[in-house]
């Protein structure tokens, strides 16, 4: 592993604001963000990367490659719920498989976000059809978890909302506005972008930091009850990513030899959903425990691949 790119991902700026949102909560500081705030902040991220991506999409040519990375990401959010789902079943429940299943084979938008980031201070660019590719690979993934949650579900065929659940999926808040602002991004002009750039490019890693204090105040809180859980949740979460990260970052080379897209196709395979498949969840499946999906997703996946992951899989994509 290259240990500078390492050393650098732990020293930046984002990630320091998130262990210190951690650190705030087990001090017992009344350090938070307002919820009206926190809501806020999370809106502006998925605009503006969804702005930003259209605007890249409208330079691109559909070509052929574009079209096989789209197929290609949705066959991602397809297959992960499927093996992991299995996984699970060795020591959970049926609806906890199911729910945890689909987190980890959905996306996560802020681990995309941050990825970016992580991207641009190596002087590379994301390609726009990346931000197409992570909204298409939501519904997908939560759409595997309620089939198999029903197909493995002997006792109780009346406890899935399934059609709810669908719909959600498509029109959930964080899935439409990114979609919205990437087709918006994409009608305008390049003079019309330029207008709106101090909002969409020069203020955004300064709100991904506070963002991610949220999210570390909040995944702090969580900790001590999923904890209470045992080992296997905890070795999941930490692994699991990692493993789809590096397997999806090597096979991505046969879609594509472009080095940014490939490691966002890590970065998509290995996140986990904590909004829009916990909120598909609690409507489509009250069974599922959200204490277990939400911190794995949140309080211990998020935190891996924004440390060690995202270096282990730009060494892959640079290496392979």
């Amino acid at each position: 592993m290259n240990f500078n790119l390492l050393t650098e991902n732990l020293t930046n700026p984002a990630l320091l604001f998130f262990v210190l949102g951690i650190i705030a909560v087990y001090v017992k500081s009344d350090l938070e963000i307002p919820a009206n705030s926190s809501k806020f902040i999370s809106l502006y991220l998925l605009f503006a990367i969804g702005f930003k991506g259209g605007q890249e999409l409208s330079h691109e040519s559909f070509t052929t490659e574009i079209i096989l990375s789209m197929f290609f990401g949705i066959g991602i959010s397809l297959v992960i719920p499927v093996y992991t789902f299995f996984i699970l079943r060795k020591k959970l429940n049926v609806f906890d498989a199911g729910a945890i299943a689909a987190a980890y084979g959905s996306v996560s938008a802020v681990t995309f976000v941050t990825a970016v980031s992580y991207l641009e201070s190596n002087q590379i660019t994301v390609h726009g059809q990346m931000v197409a590719i992570m909204a298409l690979m939501e519904s997908p993934a939560i759409i595997m978890g309620l089939v198999l949650i029903s197909f493995f579900n002997k006792l109780d065929t009346q406890g899935i909302k399934k059609n709810a659940a669908i719909q959600h999926s498509l029109t959930n808040g964080s899935v439409l506005l990114i979609l919205g602002s990437l087709v918006i991004g994409f009608l305008a002009s390049a003079k019309q972008a330029e207008g709106i750039k101090p909002f969409t490019n020069d203020i955004f890693k300064g709100f991904l930091a506070i963002f991610l204090l949220d999210m570390g105040i909040t995944s702090g809180k969580k900790l001590k009850d999923f904890f209470s859980a045992g080992w296997f949740p905890l070795l999941f979460a930490i692994a699991i990513p990692l493993f789809n990260g590096s397997v999806f970052a090597l096979l991505s080379g046969f879609i594509t030899h472009d080095i940014s897209n490939r490691f966002m196709f890590a970065i998509l395979a290995a996140s986990a959903s904590y909004i829009a498949v916990p909120a598909a969840m609690k409507i489509s499946v009250p069974k599922a425990n959200p204490g277990l999906y939400l911190p794995m997703a949140l309080a211990v996946t998020f935190p891996v691949n924004i440390t060690i992951g995202m270096p282990i899989y730009f060494m892959i994509v640079q290496n392979s």
